[in-house]
């Protein structure tokens, strides 16, 4: 079995973002309108109040989401895959 190289970052790297509520700043891929990853820094998880308070090991919280969500509509963050969610979906 061959172990395909993961290139990724390469082909799509990973996009510094800034959340409009904390300031926190995390690197962000939208691969597709539902599919989003997130790396955060020890600094970002620290930043961000609202991921703290709720769960430590949250995903992400409400205010990131959302500014994930109007730097993806503006887009200041590429989303790779740009068909509509029902063009996924069978029917």
């Amino acid at each position: 079995m061959t172990i395909r190289a993961d290139d990724r970052l390469t082909t799509a790297p990973m996009t510094p973002l800034r959340c409009q509520a904390c300031d926190a700043v995390v690197h962000v891929r939208k691969s597709s309108w539902q599919q989003t990853s997130i790396q955060w820094s020890e600094f970002s998880r620290i930043a961000c109040l609202a991921r703290e308070s709720t769960t430590p090991n949250a995903a992400t919280c409400t205010e990131l989401k959302a500014s994930i969500a109007v730097a993806a509509l503006a887009g200041t963050l590429p989303v790779l895959d740009t068909a509509p969610a029902d063009e996924h979906s069978t029917h």
